[in-house]
């Protein structure tokens, strides 16, 4: 009888097709960010969410989030540490990162979030068919907008300061556009160049003795993490400061026109949702996000002294307020 059950048995099993795995295996991302701040985290975040938001629950998806702290040689590392753990997606948070990662042509499809200028900054060829097994978000600053803005709120200001860090592409550039606006529209201006956070409060203080009547800040992580010093010596000095993104401005620069950070880390993630569902990255053209929006930090203009015209306070975003 119990041989008889043994038979049974063997041919039951024989005969069953084999079960499905209970899960499908984990999807492995790697963050990288070469400092962090508000914007970047509100970016990060984004993304996270949107991917969580798309289904990727905590038991499909874990994300390795990497802060190489300023330290290009700690950034480098952290690309290759990401690389030989075989990641299966790698994201990037600005320029830096971004190059960094791509020039060592891992093989491993990157999704980029925030690179200003992503032609210039040789992470690809061509927007609409990313060639470098790299695609995402470009978050280039509408110049025209930003001046536009300031000669509503502050049409006085004829004389700015630019200070940023040459060593980032995107802020170069975003620099670059800006003192060729002003070059073409009647403006005078003043480099402050930067080559590590801690120039960042000499150089506004030699901006401001210069006779700046208005300082423009570009999307540059360097001068960013260093925004306060800046913010403190402009509005003891009564100088607007122009920022690059709605971050900026909660941390106390005057007023900027930008992107959602968190808007863009979620369009990042919608790009790599379309890849995870079998598009190619050449298929998955780059973005440049163009939904902006006036953000004001009414605090600030009270210790400027500027008065805020009715109809931009009924359109913009208003923070610093009690």
């Amino acid at each position: 009888m119990k041989k008889l059950f043994s038979l049974i048995l063997i041919t039951l099993l024989l005969s069953t097709p084999l079960l499905p795995a209970l899960a499908e295996e984990m999807i492995s991302v790697g963050i990288i960010q070469l400092v962090d701040n508000g914007a970047f985290a509100d970016m990060r975040e984004g993304f996270i969410a949107r991917m969580r938001e798309l289904g990727y629950g905590e038991d499909q998806m874990r994300f390795d989030y990497k802060n190489a702290q300023g330290d290009m040689s700690n950034l480098n590392a952290i690309c290759q540490t990401l690389v030989d753990s075989e990641m299966d997606l790698i994201v990037t948070i600005a320029t830096p990162p971004t190059q960094a990662i791509v020039n060592m042509e891992s093989g491993i499809p990157i999704f980029f979030i925030s690179v200003s200028n992503p032609v210039a900054a040789g992470v690809l060829t061509d927007m609409a068919k990313p060639d470098k097994n790299a695609t995402g978000t470009s978050n280039a600053i509408p110049i025209d907008a930003m001046f536009g803005l300031a000669e509503e709120l502050t049409p006085s200001a004829k004389f700015f300061g630019v200070i940023y860090n040459t060593g980032e592409i995107n802020a170069a550039t975003t620099a670059q556009n800006a003192m060729e606006y002003m070059d073409a529209n009647g403006y005078t201006y003043k480099e402050g160049i930067v080559t590590a956070s801690s120039e960042v409060q000499q150089t506004t203080q030699m901006l401001i003795d210069a006779g700046i009547e208005g300082l423009f800040v570009p999307n540059d992580s360097m001068v960013q993490s260093a925004l306060p010093l800046v913010v403190e010596l402009c509005n003891e000095a009564k100088i607007p400061v122009y920022g690059s993104s709605a971050v900026m401005v909660a941390t106390g620069a005057f007023a900027t026109i930008s992107i959602s950070d968190t808007e863009i880390g979620a369009i990042t993630a919608d790009m790599a949702d379309q890849y995870l569902g079998g598009a190619s990255i050449e298929d998955i053209p780059a973005i440049r996000v163009s939904s902006f929006t006036t953000v004001i930090n009414v605090a600030t203009a009270d210790a400027i002294g500027v008065a805020l015209p009715e109809d931009v306070l009924a359109t913009a975003v208003l923070l610093g307020g009690e």
